[in-house]
């Protein structure tokens, strides 16, 4: 049997059986009836301080300041030489242009 890139053969009637079985022994598997549907809540009002922790939690704080993007023309070799440098080499050029701005 020849398979395509990306999709699985076709699924028998033993695996598809076991598939089941495992499924119906699942214990945290169940069925929700149309009373359980009827009493559910949103997770935000059913756990507030929760959903208020996991919604603070994401990505990075705020700056006060935050830097601007903007596109500038270097000549190579003053890119090379600064990415020779390291991590970092982006805010060790804006040391220089923040230095060179007072001085």
């Amino acid at each position: 049997m020849e398979r395509r890139s990306g999709r699985s053969a076709p699924s028998t009637d033993k695996v598809e059986a076991e598939i089941q079985r495992q499924i119906a022994a699942d214990p945290d598997d169940f069925d929700a009836t149309e009373q359980d549907v009827a009493r559910a809540r949103p997770f935000r009002d059913a756990f507030p301080d929760l959903a208020a922790s996991i919604e603070r939690a994401r990505g990075r704080p705020k700056v006060a300041n935050p830097k601007q993007v903007v596109s500038i023309r270097l000549d190579p070799d003053v890119v090379a030489k600064f990415k020779a440098t390291g991590k970092g080499w982006q805010s060790r050029i804006n040391e220089i242009l923040k230095q060179a701005k007072v001085g």
